[in-house]
């Protein structure tokens, strides 16, 4: 099996990637790279495989030529196969979905799986990291959508003239964003002239901590004072409803 090893290593194509459209976990697929004799691999498994690399059996191997033509389309046959196989894998668990949602949150789960799965570094991890939290933030901040929607149309996925969101608000950010880029990708923006920018931006971030914590602090003091004015000692089910008037009643008292 060493001439397939050497085939899928030109070919580009991971162990990750060949175990997912094969169907099988990567330590199944390693036992199988192991087997000298294809013959000895699961039918069904050495059928997908052949039918990858577009042969009819393992003699062929010897005879492919790896062009430019043969990777694009060994690429295509294998991104379908990833995909059919890690949708039913996804699917089951996007019952109540439309399909069209299905497809979006299976590419979406799928893609960050296989990034995860093949790329361990840290910088990978903490990137997922933040598009976590910009996704929790979504809701509150209407401008990370527009964020999304310029990028969309930065890199050619969706018409620059289309807005899906608030149309004013969206062109006046987009415009924004541009000249921002701009400005950046052009080099007219070095680190020594963006410093004081940046040191209020900090500022900023830390004034509004301060005011979060300010914020629950005295939200706190509210939930005591009006458990010690009820006669309580914890909220449960049973006094939330009359704990959170008190709460609301004595905040309004500092009014």
């Amino acid at each position: 099996m060493k001439e397939l090893n050497v085939v899928l290593t030109e070919l580009g194509i991971s162990k990750v990637r060949l175990a997912k459209y094969l169907g099988v976990s990567r330590q199944m697929l390693y036992n199988y790279l192991a087997i000298e004799n294809l013959n000895d691999w699961p039918k069904e498994k050495a059928a997908k495989l052949l039918s990858l690399l577009n042969i009819e059996s393992i003699d062929e191997l010897k005879d492919i030529k790896i062009n430019g033509e043969y990777i694009i389309e060994v690429e295509n046959r294998l991104k379908e196969g990833v995909k059919d196989s890690s949708n039913k894998e996804v699917i089951a668990d996007l019952k109540g979905f439309n399909k069209k949602e299905q497809e979006l949150l299976s590419d979406i789960i799928n893609l960050l799986k296989e990034k995860l799965a093949t790329d361990k570094t840290k910088e990978t991890y903490n990137t997922y990291i933040y598009l976590h939290h910009f996704l929790q933030s979504m809701e509150t901040t209407e401008e990370l959508k527009y964020i999304l929607a310029y990028m969309s149309k930065a890199l050619g996925f969706t018409d620059p003239m289309e807005f899906v969101f608030n149309n004013d608000k969206q062109f006046i950010f987009e415009s924004i964003m541009f000249s921002a880029m701009t400005l950046y990708n052009n080099g007219g923006a070095s680190k020594n002239k963006i410093s004081e920018t940046h040191k209020r931006f900090v500022q900023d971030i830390e004034h509004k901590k301060e005011e979060k914590l300010s914020r629950t602090q005295e939200l706190n003091s509210a939930k005591v004072q009006a458990l010690s004015e009820l006669g309580y000692t914890e909220i449960n089910e049973d006094n939330a409803k009359e704990v959170f008037e008190k709460i609301a009643e004595i905040q309004s008292r500092k009014v």
